[in-house]
């Protein structure tokens, strides 16, 4: 009898597997990239549990009766104007209220429920009552109906206006209104300087000096490529590199490459040598024999602080310290964003990668926008669409709109390796085929978090404190996970929380060192150049030719890779 090769069934097997990426991508094109399986299994879990908890459902059944808290709709943003303390406005915001404080402790301490089920079937229903409630419907809105009958109904003319004009804006393609006036290399992303290293994936750009001398140790920026690089070179008021240039520092910032769909093969480790590596390199060239202040931001911090591990394994000490602002390396607790984060939801999202090469930007923003949807689409709804007001763009709003696609190899590597796995905080994840220890990081270092952080949470970014004996200065400051960075000095309502714990110091939980860092106003800018000043020489030296000594710069910043659409 014949036998099939077992060489022939590999090939087959792959077909196999592609068909289901490709089956489980058109559900996908259906559902937002969504995995229905992933919200049935939650859903299944929890009211499987709740079904066999009769206490659970009489507690809830008698919770019902209970009115909220009496300040508890003036607390409400949604429901804080002096028309919603009037009847029957008050009563509808109560009775919504209620609903929500009720669903909330339905969805939460069903014994056997994992807690990621919980927390999806609470999310999921969060949404529908946000979309419900009170203050999105015109005609349970007091303040929509004060400015209807002011204005003759002109507030809901002018807000389908926009909403038309909106809605054909996104079907097009074409950028926000008000983009004209955030030209990049004019409005943002205007410090001067050169492009002194292209390669496939990235520029590296140097900056011009506006001081006489400058410190000795250049700073490398390492921002993420999930949005453009320019989160740190803003408007010239608020632009991180202006200001560290100004304060006297050398440096440098590098710019991703928008990929496309024939870069769907490169991975993390791609980033890692394309990237920091080959920017660490240059620098070496133009600033020989000077140790560098490494800074990530996001996703960017995440990737420099593997590449600083395995430096450090291999006793590379070009790094004088590490800067992570807003960065994750443990992924155990990291905020909202977990709830797209398991193994149905992974496969959706790789299903969709795959058929593509790229994760565009539209299917982020989608789960992005849902994390925050009252603040990013209902009250937007209600300003825009019924209240018929106009907000002017903003130039983080710009950066914000300029989106970026990321290759489908990188993306799933990040979200299966260290969102799912957390194997970079577990010192499973590998570079050059051995495993990373952070516990080797030796070299001081500054940690970041802010307050009101969905992306990286605050806690989570603290965790760097348990991952190695380095001596750990963090800082807490207000606002968002973008706002809470882009914190230039004389920004009016700030402040922030700073403490050191050094090398081989006694770690403390999150919630105790908030409770012992003292309140500081202001920026905490000011405090990180001199946290920098302190990890350098000290010696001022004159500022290193643009490119190095005798090499040939390339563009003038902000570069082309920017630009590309």
């Amino acid at each position: 009898m014949m036998q099939t090769p077992v060489a022939d069934t590999a090939p087959a097997s792959a077909s196999f597997a592609d068909l289901d990426h490709l089956f489980t991508a058109q559900v996908g094109r259906f559902t937002g990239g969504l995995s229905p399986a992933s919200l049935l299994l939650a859903w299944t879990d929890w009211a499987t549990h709740l079904a066999a908890a009769p206490g659970k459902r009489l507690d809830l059944a008698l919770r019902l009766g209970r009115a909220p808290d009496a300040d508890a709709v003036a607390a409400d943003p949604r429901f804080a104007a002096p028309a919603w303390q009037q009847p029957p406005y008050r009563q509808w915001a109560e009775a919504f209220l209620r609903l929500q404080d009720w669903w909330r402790e339905a969805t939460h301490g069903v014994a056997g429920t994992s807690a990621h089920h919980e927390a999806l079937v609470a999310f999921a229903g969060r949404q529908l009552m946000d979309m419900w409630a009170p203050s999105n419907l015109a005609w349970a809105n007091p303040e929509v109906l004060q400015r209807t009958q002011a204005q003759a109904g002109l507030n809901l003319w002018q807000g389908g206006l926009r909403w038309w004009q909106d809605l054909q804006r996104t079907a097009t393609g074409q950028p926000p209104e008000g983009m004209q006036d955030f030209v990049v290399g004019r409005d943002l992303a205007a410090t001067p300087g050169k492009v002194v290293l292209r390669n496939h994936l990235i520029e590296l750009i140097q900056y011009s000096p506006t001081t006489p001398t400058v410190q000795a140790e250049p700073v490398l920026l390492v921002p993420a490529w999930i949005m453009k690089y320019y989160i740190l070179d803003l408007s010239p008021h608020n632009s991180l590199v202006r200001w560290l240039v100004s304060q006297g520092h050398t440096v440098f910032c590098i710019s991703w490459r928008n990929v496309d769909e024939a870069d769907r093969e490169l991975g993390m480790d791609d980033y890692r040598q394309l990237g920091v590596m080959a920017a660490l390199d240059a620098i070496g060239t133009i600033c020989p024999e000077e140790r560098v202040h490494g800074v990530g931001y996001c996703l960017g911090g995440t990737l420099l602080s593997i590449a600083a591990a395995a430096m450090a394994r291999a006793q590379d000490e070009r790094l004088a310290s590490l800067t992570l602002l807003a960065a994750q390396t443990d992924f155990s607790e990291p905020g909202e964003l977990a709830l797209f984060i398991d193994p149905s939801q992974l496969h959706m999202l790789d299903s969709l990668m795959w058929r593509r090469g790229v994760l565009t930007a539209e299917q982020m923003s989608g789960a992005f926008q849902m994390l925050q949807s009252r603040d990013l689409i209902w009250s937007r709804l209600v300003h825009d669409y019924l209240m018929g007001e106009s907000a002017p763009l903003i130039d983080l709003m710009a950066w914000n709109a300029d989106t970026t696609r990321m290759p489908y190899r990188m993306h799933s590597d990040y979200l299966h390796q260290l969102f799912l796995d957390n194997d970079l905080a577990a010192g499973r994840y590998r570079v050059d085929g051995q495993p990373l220890a952070l516990q080797n990081l030796r070299l001081p270092i500054f940690a970041v978090g802010t307050e009101r952080d969905h992306v990286a949470p605050w806690k989570s970014v603290y965790k760097i404190h348990y991952l190695c004996d380095a001596p750990v200065t963090f800082a807490l400051t207000n606002g968002g996970h973008n706002a809470g960075i882009v914190s230039e000095p004389g920004h009016a309502h700030r402040h922030y929380r700073l403490a050191t714990r050094p090398a081989g110091g006694a770690c403390v939980s999150a919630d105790e060192w908030q409770a012992a860092a003292q309140l500081q106003d202001g920026s905490w800018w000011p405090a990180w150049q001199a946290w920098l000043l302190a990890q350098g020489s000290g010696r001022r030296v004159a500022p290193p030719r643009l490119g190095g000594r005798g090499r040939r710069t390339l563009d003038d910043a902000p570069g082309s890779y920017v630009l590309q659409r």
